[in-house]
C-alpha cells in the first residue's frame, strides 16, 4: 500500500444494504461527540492504512478484518491530524459477521441500518457520510 506517513483510516463495513455504526461518546474532549460514526481511528506505530483499520475494527468490534473484504480502498491526502493523509476502506462482509460483535470500551453503543439512513443522518460524521458516497458513485459509474 503506502509507507507515507498518514493519519489514520476508517472503514465502512457492509452487509448487503446495511452498515454497521456506532454512536461517539459525547466528550467535548474528543472530535466528533455523539455523532454516528464508522470503525477506525489513529494509526499506531509503523502499521499500514488496512492494519491500521483492522485493528481499530478488531478493538471496537471484535471483528477480524479479511483482507479479501476490501472492495474500495482512497486516500484523501491532507485531511487528518497535522495536515496528514487519511484512508478510507470499504469491505462487504459475509452474512452472520454483524452477529458476532462483541462491542468495545469506545462509544456508547453500536447499530445496523441501512446505508441509505446512515448517509441521511444529520447526526452523523458528515465526511465520513461523503466518503461512502464517493464509493457509492465510483460503483455506480463502473456498471
Amino acid at each position: 500500500m503506502t509507507d507515507l506517513p498518514f493519519s489514520g483510516a476508517k472503514i465502512a463495513l457492509l452487509c448487503e444494504a446495511q452498515i454497521l455504526i456506532y454512536l461517539r461518546d459525547d466528550k467535548p474532549s474528543i472530535p466528533w461527540p455523539g455523532q454516528w460514526d464508522l470503525p477506525g481511528g489513529g494509526r499506531e506505530g509503523k502499521e499500514t492504512p488496512l492494519e491500521c483499520a483492522a485493528r481499530e475494527t478488531l478493538e471496537e468490534f471484535g471483528l477480524v478484518l479479511d483482507p479479501g473484504w476490501i472492495e474500495w480502498e482512497r486516500v484523501y491526502p491532507g485531511q487528518g491530524a497535522g495536515g496528514l493523509d487519511t484512508w478510507f476502506f470499504v469491505a462487504h462482509v459475509p452474512a452472520g459477521t454483524f452477529e458476532q460483535v462483541v462491542f468495545g470500551d469506545e462509544g456508547q453503543y453500536w447499530a445496523v441500518e441501512s446505508v441509505e439512513a446512515f448517509l441521511e443522518r444529520d447526526d452523523a460524521i458528515a465526511r465520513l457520510q461523503a466518503r461512502l458516497r464517493d464509493y457509492l458513485n465510483d460503483r455506480a459509474a463502473a456498471l
